[in-house]
């Protein structure tokens, strides 16, 4: 990863920075690593796949409670990943958001409608100003990988199932078709790019 050293810290290690970031988050909050400014300590073996599995020394993390530890401490800075303590910070690898929106509710229509989205980890956010969505097309296959932000700069990718109720939801607005949420029209795709029905 970016020719930075890679660090493999003992288990002591880990356990220290899960302790520092439960006892920062409080009663259910999450920790303020936006407050942390650590040293960086190097590259951890650890990856976010696409599907939102998280590797450790290339084994998947079946630990629900760990991996959902390790997202409340993760942290971007210039497009690049980190996991982040008071003491301590290391780069980790994601292959493309650190997060998978899994599922969503819909309430009200039209312009009051309000998207709220859940990740695999059990965030929750309401889609609007704050939590926009936005659509990347393939430029090959045209193929549209929607996100939703999480927060801080960390996205949830919206996963297949989600997006196609997603799309049924949607509304043609100034030309383009896309979806309300939070009083923000979000679009998807230009109205002229979808079969006549």
């Amino acid at each position: 990863m970016s020719g930075q050293k890679t660090v493999t810290p003992s288990a002591d290690g880990l356990a220290a920075s899960i302790k520092a970031a439960g006892k920062a988050a409080g009663k259910g909050g999450l920790p303020p690593v936006h407050l942390w400014n650590p040293p960086f300590c190097g590259d951890l073996d650890m990856r976010i796949a696409r599907d939102g599995t998280w590797f450790y020394l290339g084994t998947p993390i079946g630990r629900f409670e760990l991996v959902k530890l390790f997202s409340s401490i993760l942290k971007r800075e210039d497009g690049k990943y980190f996991l982040v303590t008071p003491v301590e910070k290391v780069g980790i690898t994601v292959d493309d958001a650190p997060f998978v929106a899994v599922d969503f509710e819909a309430d009200g229509s039209g312009a009051a409608q309000t998207l709220t989205f859940t990740t695999h980890v059990g965030d929750q956010m309401q889609a609007g100003a704050a939590h926009p969505i936005r659509v990347e097309r393939d430029p090959e296959t045209g193929e549209p990988s929607p996100y939703v932000l999480v927060r801080a700069d960390l996205e949830a990718l919206i996963d297949r199932k989600s997006f196609y109720r997603l799309v049924d939801l949607g509304v043609h607005h100034d030309g383009w078709f896309g979806l309300w949420s939070g009083g923000v029209f979000f679009p998807v795709i230009p109205s002229q790019e979808l079969p006549e029905s």
